[in-house]
């Protein structure tokens, strides 16, 4: 169970996170935003349409297990949506989604009571997991990505 200090680090950085996406492709052209950060590494447009992606699940699922007891969370195969043609459209309908969902995550977080924090939900992938098991993955995974494209930027040069 995470600490209350803990629960805030992690609610802040999901709030902090649109900015910071949009700080770490600030200025990249579209050969850029199409270049992979690693071998076999997905592209910069892919990582932005990915947040979206996973955070809007991660919203629902979250919003699920406060709603209801115990609930079953759906698995989705991120690298098959990565790919999906919406993956290769321009990243600014995503980094909006991304503003105003942050937005309202960062409101339902902060207004979730203590005790609620340990509630459960069943993943048939991942097995039991605890809200704020939820919160703490999701707390680092924004900055997780955005560390990708700046690595990028700063191995390139860019």
């Amino acid at each position: 169970m995470l600490t209350e200090q803990e629960r805030q680090e992690c609610i802040a950085a999901i709030e902090r996170l649109p900015g910071e996406l949009e700080a770490a492709i600030d200025g990249l052209g579209d050969d850029q935003l199409d270049t992979p950060y690693r071998d076999g590494g997905w592209t910069p447009r892919q990582v932005v349409h990915h947040l979206a992606d996973s955070h809007m699940n991660a919203v629902i699922r979250m919003k699920l297990i406060l709603a209801e007891e115990h609930p079953t969370l759906k698995p989705y195969d991120q690298d098959a949506w990565a790919v999906l043609p919406d993956s290769a459209m321009p990243v600014s309908p995503s980094l909006q989604l991304l503003r105003g969902l942050h937005a309202r995550w960062g409101a339902l977080l902060r207004a979730i009571p203590a005790d609620a924090w340990g509630r459960t939900a069943w993943h048939p992938e991942n097995g039991e997991m605890r809200l704020d098991g939820l919160l703490a993955t999701y707390g680092a995974h924004g900055s997780n990505h955005v560390a990708q494209i700046t690595g990028l930027r700063a191995a390139r040069g860019w």
